[in-house]
């Protein structure tokens, strides 16, 4: 399994937000690709990164921070956030950028995500972020009614090379993930779920980490108030 440090970029600043609400959110480090080397220094292959003022533009905003991090550092780095168009997709690839995750653009377009994978394969990943099991879209203002589980299934066979499923209730809450719903997409659907949302322990990885069938964990403000990311790295790698 891989840990995926979460860098959200807000204004430029690497930055955490509470259940997805912008104006809850705490400012963690000025220099995001400055933070981004520290994961990388650290050992983490992957790093996770949100465009949050893209994500309700959407379109990209903060370029030039996802610009300065691909600069710094070599590990892999999967983005979103305000992603609503293959030109926005090739755009990031062509940067650089390992995987684009598709979230609002995944309800309200799907054959984007279907064409992208076709276009893009290996390199197209869905964010699910759902509040009471349904998706929330246009960074979480928006509730829809679709469900996780009915969206997850649409991709089934889609080609889609990661599944990110956030319970938007636990993020930013350090109050433990939602795993009983993250389990329940992995056994719905062939393609790996990444857990984000609520991690706020090392026993919360290792319960991750018990469910084989589940791909890894985001972790955000865990990792920023203090939890080692060796030993992180360590409990889902074992």
């Amino acid at each position: 399994m891989n840990l995926y440090p979460a860098i959200d970029l807000k204004d430029g600043l690497c930055v955490r937000l509470r259940q997805g609400r912008m104006e809850d959110a705490t400012a963690f480090n000025t220099d995001p690709a400055a933070q981004a080397k520290l994961f990388a220094e650290a050992g983490c292959d992957w790093l996770h990164i949100v465009d949050l003022n893209g994500a309700f533009a959407g379109k990209p905003v903060n370029a030039e921070a996802v610009r300065n991090i691909r600069a710094a550092v070599k590990s892999a780095i999967q983005l979103g956030g305000g992603i609503r168009s293959l030109e926005t997709i090739q755009q990031w690839l062509e940067l650089g950028i390992s995987r684009v995750i598709l979230g609002t653009a995944a309800v309200k377009n799907p054959q984007l995500v279907k064409d992208a994978c076709r276009e893009f394969p290996g390199q197209i990943s869905v964010g699910i972020d759902a509040r009471d099991g349904f998706v929330a879209t246009e960074g979480w203002a928006e509730i829809s009614e679709v469900t996780a589980l009915d969206l997850a299934r649409c991709f089934e066979d889609a080609g889609v090379s990661a599944i990110i499923h956030t319970d938007i209730a636990r993020d930013g809450e350090m109050q433990g993930p939602n795993l009983e719903a993250s389990v329940a997409l992995a056994e719905a659907v062939a393609i790996p779920i990444i857990v984000s949302g609520g991690v706020s322990s090392l026993e919360d990885l290792r319960r991750i980490r018990a469910q084989e069938k589940l791909d890894g964990a985001i972790v955000g403000r865990a990792l920023y108030e203090g939890m080692d990311v060796a030993a992180a790295r360590a409990i889902l790698e074992s």
